[in-house]
């Protein structure tokens, strides 16, 4: 397979021709052919081959091969040559959302709109990219009405044939357990059509994904779903502080520091509205009946772990997202690396909660000084390592991963979360705006490489 790049211009012909360029015809080794097969997606079309005295590599589309095979825009794009005399165009890649809400012509995607249009501005130059909900797929004529970009930035509608690699941004668990979603993704994985990221995960489906992997459990604290409150004593009277955490929760949300000293009694920090709130209790029995009392048998979908002594700023502890990416060789790699610090009293890190957003240069030189690029590396091959372990264990393919890590006193690295469609919050920080682009860079280069739009043979 060898790839090669070109500038696609629409002709006004309506016969089946395709022109290209003396350099693009000696460079597709078609010179001297008189037809070629035409590809994109899964449509190919036969068409007759005339060259054009242009330097540079360029093809000309007549209205037919583009019709039949829906090419949707002129401008530079990859060429694959797959085999004897077969040209594909693209990879199509298809970004999958949903309306949201609010949608309108100008953000069909909600507030997913903003991220949708950065990653195809990204891209636009090396693939086709598009938006689409699973309502715009037409599985009988294995078809999408696509959102496709113009270059002042508005929103056109093109019917395009199924890509050739779809990234999950469907941003609702309870959508994506849906039996539509299920059959969705299996239809596209039975049409042998990548596609990533596949599902939120739940706090406690990570921990039972690496329950039997040894290289992860070393960097894992001790965690029981559903646990008895016989199992919640134990883990406090040996840890003297648990986190107590719902499956399915985000942005710290429902999560208490649960927390016994055995002179003073038993402690409960929480977040109420606007508010850090934090109870004391005499005996274990009347923290539950309160726990109870606020969350009934939902108590049931939460997790306990074991608390870590983080490393911290002005007694207030840290911890890290790192961001972590597929790249175009099918490697883990940290695009992104945010610190955050608690707010004082804040069970969380979360922003929203009073936490603040720091690089981790700044904040691993205020704790561990000239020890911080060894420790920040340290962190970052245990993240590659962790992430390797998710996916080895994890049945789907996985391209992006948010992992929340903690550094203890010791240097010592912990992974306290993994988020299977991690939010973008870490990159509003001034400093961290390059490597929201490379983030972006990333889902593009992943986008080739499951496509296989890469030159050499691979």
């Amino acid at each position: 397979m060898s790839l090669t790049t070109c500038n696609v211009h629409f002709s006004q012909q309506t016969d089946r021709v395709v022109y290209l360029s003396s350099t693009l015809l000696k460079e597709l080794k078609l010179s001297g052919k008189k037809t070629m097969h035409l590809k994109l997606g899964r449509e190919v079309v036969t068409a007759a081959i005339r060259p054009v005295k242009r330097q540079g590599n360029h093809l000309y589309l007549s209205a037919g091969v583009r019709q039949s095979i829906k090419v949707p825009k002129t401008g530079n794009i990859y060429l694959l040559q797959s085999g004897d005399n077969e040209i594909q165009l693209g990879p199509l890649v298809g970004i999958l959302s949903d309306t949201g809400f609010p949608s309108s012509d100008s953000a069909p995607f909600g507030a997913r709109t903003g991220f949708i249009k950065q990653v195809i501005r990204s891209g636009e130059s090396k693939a086709y990219l598009f938006g689409f909900t699973p309502n715009d797929i037409n599985w009988q004529q294995e078809t999408v009405n696509g959102y496709f970009l113009t270059a002042q930035g508005s929103w056109y509608r093109k019917t395009v044939p199924l890509p050739d690699v779809i990234y999950n941004r469907l941003p609702s668990r309870k959508a994506e357990t849906s039996a539509m979603i299920n059959s969705l993704r299996e239809r596209f994985v039975r049409k042998k059509i990548p596609f990533f990221n596949w599902s939120f995960f739940n706090k406690s489906d990570v921990y039972k994904l690496l329950d039997k992997d040894p290289e992860a459990l070393q960097h894992l604290p001790e965690s029981v779903s559903g646990p008895t409150p016989d199992k919640i004593k134990e883990m406090l009277e040996e840890h003297q502080f648990l986190y107590f955490k719902p499956t399915a929760g985000s942005l710290g949300i429902g999560i208490y520091r649960l927390t016994y000293h055995p002179k003073r009694g038993y402690f409960a920090r929480y977040r109420k509205g606007n508010q850090n709130v934090l109870l004391r209790f005499s005996n274990f029995q009347s923290m539950i009946r309160m726990l109870h009392a606020r969350h009934g048998s939902s108590l049931n979908n939460y997790v306990v772990q074991q608390g870590i002594r983080l490393a911290e700023i002005d007694g207030c502890p840290l911890d890290f997202r790192f961001h972590m990416h597929k790249n175009g060789q099918n490697e883990w790699v940290p695009a992104g690396i945010g610190a955050k610090k608690a707010g004082r009293g804040s069970v969380t890190t979360h922003v929203k909660n009073g936490g603040s957003l720091m690089t981790p240069q700044q904040a691993l030189s205020r704790t561990f000084g000239s020890d911080a690029a060894d420790v920040l590396d340290k962190a970052k091959q245990v993240a590659i390592n962790l992430s390797e372990a998710i996916e080895r264990n994890y049945p789907h393919r996985l391209g992006e991963l948010g992992l929340d890590i903690g550094i203890d006193k010791n240097s010592e690295i912990w992974m306290f979360e993994a988020n299977a469609k991690p939010g973008r919050s870490i990159f509003k920080h001034p400093s961290l705006k390059s490597e929201g682009r490379a983030s972006l860079d990333y889902i593009i280069e992943h986008c080739l490489y499951l496509s296989k739009f890469q030159g050499g043979d691979s």
